[in-house]
Order: structure tokens, then sequence, then C-alpha cells
């Protein structure tokens, strides 16, 4: 809190909590910052922001000035030239200087006798002189002779006092007299894949093993433009209440298992499940996804399979039942005999240990070169372990993303992002129809979390097939990765979607039928209809129109039809605005208008519009244009809108 002592009050400084984690920010984009500032009295006060990197390495300061805006509130923009953790103050004091000349032109214009202001001017003018920059303390000096000098005229003197240039220099001298500092804040930065990605997640055992066709399977994942490939649980899988096919308590000798219950006799959290291959296998793949372009994502998931070493070397790390046994995960009514959680609660020195083994177990993977970890059901763990370990890996490592898989309550998914986690799953999944959609990311757009809950959108995952998907059509599939692609900076895929695997468990249940999660899938990826080729396109855009890598890009423009949803993408560094339409059910015809303010896209009245998907155009004019979705012809539009060729206007 500001000193109550002080004439200047300094409250409502963002982004940040003080003393709370970091705020968000990334690599090449400004971060706004700003407080609410005001004095008693009618002095003129003058901020800045003091910003310096303190992890992994520290940095000089860097001074930025905030201006004023409406209501005392004071913002600046900062741009950090690298990734890491900075701490930044917001810095107030009165100009007395410009407080005084303001007050002399209004003397002097009343025909005030302004001659024995002189020497308070030159008196303030002397108090700035140790806070001047060097180079100029000469020029003040200058003014200050002046101020005082005698010989010279009143009205010479007076326009020493008024001089531009003497201003200038005292409004960056940093005035002690009431010199007011804010508490420090801590700012973020992460580079850009933090916020904005393709994701592509892929069960290696599927594929072989990352000794045989995982790598040729990364060929296929990085022709389509995905980003990142995102890797379930590589380790050793428990033997013990080992799961069989469609989540079976049973396993025959041929069941893989869940590759969640992670541990076995051949290793825990940084070993390899043998029928994978080994580390140097490992090592290999990640060398081949990097000159793909891929990066490759591995499942961080604390928990153990009974057979996992941790069960007999620490069995305090373990919640017991009173007859000594541990405890299953369960989620009333559900068990998960294969698995036991970790008790993050132990007795002291044990759960310090505890936690600074599941800290080695990220540095160990990130040793050998992986930056990107999808964490498993983080919300199940307690929110200082997150505190502590994202924050002080991210202080090591700054260019570490982490992915929350945390299909819970707002207020906790908001609070994981709050703490550190760079992106989070959403509840896009279950967000089907067009209103639902639209609602929902104009609430990550603009609402509370925004600049701090990053979304990823996945229409599925290999635990939940939801909604149209379920027995879904091509066409139902293809819209889905076109929303889940063009509506968040981040999104990702499940292996076979792109063959638009759609059966469900049954009528109730939102898991898949036979899920990959228990067995290991043999697909043929040149089968006729696969939407490889699609998903190829929906990245290709992404490269070419940066403005869909950001969330506060997104304008929705109205349609005449309930399930017809439409945005623009307007891109601040001058690329063609782009203007999405999608028939949410495109199973059935919909025609519709869509309303576009051409003005405020920068358009004339009448403009070209290409759509990205099939390359056809049209021209079109500012309110509404005509569209007829068929189910046979188009589910979508992806139209660039750009001014008329000049042989083409009228």
């Amino acid at each position: 809190m500001t000193d109550r002592g002080a004439p200047i009050v300094i409250r409502d400084v963002s982004p940040g909590r003080p003393g709370g984690s970091p705020a968000k920010g990334l690599l090449g984009e400004p971060t706004e910052v700003g407080a609410t500032i005001f004095r008693d009295g009618h002095g003129i006060v003058r901020a800045q922001a003091r910003l310096r990197r303190v992890a992994p390495d520290p940095g000089a300061d860097v001074v930025t000035e905030l201006r004023a805006q409406m209501d005392d509130r004071f913002t600046a923009e900062v741009l950090p030239d690298s990734i890491g953790r900075y701490e930044w103050v917001v810095e107030a004091w009165t100009d007395r200087y410009a407080t005084w000349c303001r007050d002399l032109r209004a003397w002097d214009a009343a025909d005030e006798d302004v001659e024995p202001e002189f020497a308070v001017g030159a008196q303030i003018l002397d108090d700035l002189i140790e806070a001047a920059p060097p180079a100029l303390t000469d020029r003040l000096v200058d003014a200050s002779s002046a101020l005082r000098s005698l010989s010279c005229s009143p009205l010479v003197r007076l326009g020493a006092a008024l001089d531009d240039a003497v201003l200038a220099i005292a409004a960056v001298c940093v005035d002690p007299t009431d010199h007011t500092v804010s508490p420090t804040r801590s700012l973020r930065v992460e580079r850009p894949r933090a916020a904005a990605g393709a994701w592509y997640e892929c069960f290696p055992r599927s594929e072989g093993g990352f000794a045989r066709g995982v790598s040729e399977r990364l060929e296929a994942i990085s022709a389509m433009g995905f980003d990142v490939v995102y890797f379930p649980p590589i380790h050793p899988i428990g033997r013990t209440n080992r799961k069989g096919r469609h989540n079976a308590l049973a396993a025959n000798d041929s069941d893989p298992g869940s590759p969640w219950a992670i541990g076995s006799a051949d290793g825990g959290h940084t070993s390899i499940e043998p029928g994978l291959g080994t580390l140097e296998d490992f090592d290999r793949c990640v060398a081949t996804a990097t000159r793909l372009g891929l990066e490759v994502a591995l499942d961080y998931a604390l928990q153990c399979a009974p057979d996992h070493p941790w069960l007999a070397e620490h069995p305090e790390w373990f919640r017991h039942r009173p007859d000594g046994s541990i405890r299953y995960a369960e989620n009333p009514p559900k068990r998960y005999q294969d698995i036991h959680p970790l008790d993050f609660w132990c007795p002291e020195p044990h759960r310090t240990e505890l936690w600074s083994a599941c800290r080695d177990i990220l540095e160990f993977w990130i040793e050998r070169g992986v930056r990107i970890f999808r964490v498993d059901n983080p919300h199940t763990k307690p929110f200082a372990f997150w505190d502590w370990l994202v924050n002080g890996v991210l202080d090591r490592h700054p260019d570490v993303v982490f992915l929350a898989e945390a299909f819970t309550r707002p207020a906790v998914m908001s609070e994981l992002a709050e703490l550190g986690f760079s992106q989070s799953y959403t509840y896009f999944t279950w967000r089907v129809t067009a209103a639902d959609v639209r609602s929902y990311v104009e609430e990550l757009t603009w609402g509370p979390g925004a600049g701090t809950f990053r979304p990823n959108f996945w229409p599925s995952t290999p635990d939940i097939l939801f909604g149209p998907l379920r027995g879904g059509s091509p066409g139902v599939f293809r819209v889905r990765a076109l929303l889940a692609a063009l509506l968040s900076p981040s999104y990702g895929v499940i292996s076979g979607y792109e063959l638009c695997e759609s059966r469900p468990a049954s009528p109730l249940n939102e898991e898949y039928h036979d899920s990959e999660k228990y067995r290991i899938v043999t697909r043929n990826w040149d089968q006729p209809g696969s939407l490889a080729p699609f998903l190829t396109t929906l990245n290709r855009i992404r490269h070419d129109h940066p403005a869909f890598l950001r969330l506060d890009t997104i304008r929705f423009a109205p349609t005449d039809h309930a399930e017809v949803v439409a945005w623009t993408r307007h891109d601040p560094t001058g690329r063609p605005p782009v203007l999405v339409v999608v028939n949410n059910t495109p199973d059935t015809t919909a025609e519709t208008a869509v309303h576009v303010d051409a003005a405020s896209l920068g358009l004339p009245a009448q403009y070209r519009a290409t759509d990205e998907l099939t390359g056809e155009s049209w021209t079109w004019h500012d309110g509404a244009n005509y569209i007829r979705f068929d189910p046979q012809i188009r589910e979508a539009h992806v139209l660039v809108l750009m001014p008329l060729p000049e042989d083409h206007r009228p």
C-alpha cells in the first residue's frame, strides 16, 4: 500500500499483484502498464515505470514515462527485449518546475508582478540539478543563472523561465521532495509459443515407438503444418492392476495398459517404456522433430502405478488408509486401481523431498531438449506446489511452456493461470451452438481473465468425445477444427481426428469406444476422405495471417441465421483483414446475410473477398452480403478482404 504520509497516492497498479505471481507478457508484444496517480492540491504529477530483468540473469533498469490519461490514470507500453522475469515499480513525483511555470503564466497573464517569483524558480532548478542526467545539467545551471540575473530585463528572465527545453529536462528529473514508489510487481515475458501454436497429440506406441515409426509420423505431422507434437506419457507402464481395453479392470497379456499408469520395474518418470525404445532413441526423435520444425511436448503426470519404484523407496510420499494400505486414485464413484496419487502435503521433511523429486523430473527432460509440458490434472495438486514449481522452473528456463489440462471450475482454472501456467485447456469442447461459441470467445477475449488465461482449443481429447462429433460427419469434424484453429491462438487435435473417428463408448458416456488410451491402434493414414489436407490448409492460413495467433483481433459480425457465426480478424500490423463465416450445422443448408462494417476494417464501400479455402473471389460491399451454405459444397468461408483492383472499381 502507498505510504499514507506522502502527498502522492499510487493505486490500482497493473498488471500483476503485489507479492503475487508474475503477470504475463510475450516477447515482441508491448505490455501496457499503468496506475491511478494523484496528489492533494494542484501540483502537476509526473510518473514513470522502472523495469528490470531479475531472472534468469539480472539486467539493467529500463525507464519508461507514464502518460496521463483520463481520471488520473497514467499508462505506458513497455517492450522488454528478452524472455524472463522482470520486476517493476511505478514512481511518481510532483513536477514542481512545471507547476511553477503554469502558475507564472497565469500571474503574467493577469498583469501580476512576476519578478519576485524568479528566485523561486531558480531554487527549484537548483534542487533538480543533482537529479538531472549529467549531459543536461549545464542547461539547468544556465537557466537558474538567467532567472537570478538582475542585469536581464523581466521579459528576458520570463522567457528563460518558460523555455520549452528547460521544461522538458525538468520533467524527467525525479524530484526527491515527494518521490513516491509503488510496491514491486513482477512481469514474466514468455516466448510466443506460450500463447500460440498448433498441437497434434500422438501416441508413440501406436506408431511403432521411437526407434521405428514415430519419426515417419513426424514427417506427416510437420507436413500438415503443426507446431507441437504432444506425446502422452512415454514412461514404463505398471503391471499391477493394469487396465485392459475399454478401461476393463482385468487386462490380458497383450494389453499395453494406460500410459498414465506410470512406473514399473523398468523405472519411473525419468525412464522410457521399453517397448518404445531407449532414451537415445527418444533423443534422436527430438532431433528429428527439431529438424522438421516441430517441438516435442511431454505429458507431466504426477501419479504412480503400484509398481512405481517410489512406492517401495518412499512410501511416505503416498496417502495411506488406517490399515496401512496405499489409497488408489479416486473420483467417487470412480476408482483408478492402476494409479496411486501422491500426498503433496505429507509431513516435513518428506514434503520437501517429494516436491524436489517432482521438480527433478522436469529438469531431467529439459536437459534432454524438451521445452513444452502438458500437465495432467494440475487442479488436483496444491496451488502452493505449482506456484513454487512453475515459477522456479521458469526462472531457470524461461523458454519452457506449461499447458494445464484442468477441466474444472472457472475460478480454479483462472488461479492456475495466475500461478504461471502458460495456457490451458478450455470448455470449447462443450460449446457447440453458435451462440455458446461466440459468448465463450468474447468472455476469453474481454473478460476478467483476459491477458492471464491463455486458451488452447481442442475439439476432442482421448477422454472426451462430445456433442456433434459423436457419430459426426466429416463436415462436422471440419467445422469443429476450423472453429478451434481460427478462434484460438492455440489449438490441437488428437491422432485419428483427421480420419473422423467418432464412435462413442455408449449413448451416455463421453469417452471414445475402444479408446487409444488402453490399446495400440493401427491406422491407414492414406485412406480416402482424410482431413489431413484440410488441417494443412487451416495451419497455412494461421501462418499466413498472424492475426489468428492473437485473441484481441477478434470482432464478431452479425448474421441473420442463429447457427451461422462470423467474425473478423483485423491485423494491427497492416495486413488485410480476414472474415470467417461458418455454418455451425454443416449437415444442413443455411442461408444468411453477413453484416460487415467496411469502414471499421479500413475498407472502401466495395471490396474484394477472396476465399482462402477455395481461391474463389467475389465483390462485396458495406453492410449485408448474402451467403448460402450447401452441405455438398462448403461449410465455411475464410475471406481475405481487400480493395478492388483499380480497373474493377466503380
